[in-house]
């Protein structure tokens, strides 16, 4: 499993794909009973860790897209008279 430089805490893709280890392995009887709990608490602070991920994300997502709705939102305003480019006047003779 590849993790970010210097990081510690494993990204979700690799908190996912050990809970789907652990899972497997007590699915299919590959745990032994001294060793189960160890698993099960390991599994519960991976499901943490990846919730706690989801709800960051969930939040910068929020904050991009309220960021556009602003941006779309100050587009869509008319601008100043004072700051408008002048009209141009096809008729004008210098």
């Amino acid at each position: 499993m590849s993790r970010a430089k210097g990081s510690k805490e494993p990204t979700y893709g690799e908190a996912a794909a050990r809970l789907e280890e652990i899972l497997h392995r007590i699915e299919e009887g590959q745990v032994d009973i001294d060793e189960l709990s160890g698993l099960v608490a390991e599994a519960a602070a991976l499901v943490t860790l990846c919730r706690r991920k989801i709800q960051a994300a969930e939040i910068q997502v929020k904050t991009v897209t309220e960021q556009l709705e602003r941006d779309a939102e100050a587009d869509r305003e008319p601008e100043p008279a004072g700051d408008a480019p002048a009209a141009r006047d096809e008729d004008v003779r210098y």
